[in-house]
């Protein structure tokens, strides 16, 4: 009988209501790993996942059979060969576009104004994917326009999350707040909201932006527009936040 931990395992404690307790601690290990690791020893995965080395030594024997673990020579365990596998068929079985448009389409239903997403080119932004609002006075911008990139919330979202980053007050707020909402910034008399989209490696995938004439912005907006981002983020397999 396995004796049961003075400290709770961080599977024991989110464990899978109905599943299987070996699976659980299994994929603990595998979520061990974070950015920047090549590879992790025993110890290190013992204490990243509060489970017992025998416990972990079990486990990891099904993860290399899995392919899901390979082990080095100097004794290190690094992510396998079938996480990679994986990961191809899942990054195949969508494309940007496919997501994307959806997630502007929801967002010109709920608020009635225009969205777009934007992607940087160079010193601009292109706008690669744009829906309409269904009023008649709206900002009239089509996909594949380009804009400026120091102009505008869209533009303003992409520096500040950039590589390497912008610097200066107005881009350590958006940074902060996660949304950058500006009027008048690129066309008089037009409000920009936007907020950053990231992928699956974390990186910044482009900005999600909506924007109406000033008079009829309203106080929800940049907090549909940030959890808009967010949730297209999340299907692009972006890590939590």
């Amino acid at each position: 009988m396995p004796r049961a931990a003075a400290t709770p395992s961080l599977a024991d404690r989110d464990a899978a209501p109905g599943g299987a307790a070996a699976v659980d601690r299994a994929l603990t290990l595998l979520a061990a790993f974070r950015a920047g690791d090549a590879a992790l020893t025993l110890a290190e995965l013992a204490a990243r996942t509060q489970l017992y080395k025998s416990t972990v030594l079990r486990l990891v024997a099904s993860l290399l059979h899995a392919r899901l673990l390979q082990q080095h020579a100097d004794g290190r365990y690094a992510l396998g060969p079938e996480v990679a596998r994986l990961h191809s068929i899942y990054a195949a079985s969508f494309s940007l576009d496919a997501l994307v448009l959806p997630a502007l389409r929801a967002l010109v239903d709920t608020t009635r104004e225009s969205a777009a997403f934007h992607v940087r080119q160079g010193d601009q932004r292109l706008c690669l994917h744009r829906v309409d609002s269904p009023q008649l006075l709206r900002d009239h911008l089509r996909a594949g326009d380009l804009l400026p990139l120091k102009r505008g919330a869209g533009g303003r979202v992409l520096l500040a999350f950039g590589v390497p980053p912008a610097r200066g007050a107005l881009y350590e707020q958006i940074r902060r707040e996660g949304v950058c909402e500006l009027s008048g910034d690129r066309v008089p008399g037009l409000t920009g909201i936007s907020a950053p989209v990231f992928d699956a490696d974390g990186a910044l995938a482009g900005a999600l932006t909506l924007t109406m004439p000033t008079p009829r912005l309203q106080p929800r907006f940049a907090a549909q527009v940030k959890a808009a981002a967010a949730t297209l983020s999340a299907k692009l397999g972006a890590p939590p936040a």
